[in-house]
């Protein structure tokens, strides 16, 4: 399968990721799409600090309640991926 990398295949998500970003199966490149979209249609990147994410409850399920930056969010929203 030439050609066909990591963020292209399809992963599981775990319900509480499909409650932010809806159902799976996605690619973890829509998976980091959708995951930007709810933040940005929620408001939850700082004001201050746009790299800095402030999860609102649904989010915080995935990646914790504590404000996190951008690049440990994405892998703490690999944990619910398989």
């Amino acid at each position: 399968m030439a050609g066909n990398n990591a963020l292209q295949k399809p992963v599981t998500l775990s319900s509480d990721l499909e409650n932010v970003i809806g159902k799976g199966p996605m690619t973890r490149a829509q998976v980091t799409s959708k995951v930007w979209d709810y933040i940005k249609a929620n408001g939850l990147q700082d004001s201050q600090d746009k790299r800095q994410i402030n999860p609102d409850a649904k989010l915080g399920a995935v990646i914790g309640n504590a404000q996190i930056s951008m690049f440990k969010m994405t892998a703490a929203v690999s944990k619910h991926l398989s």
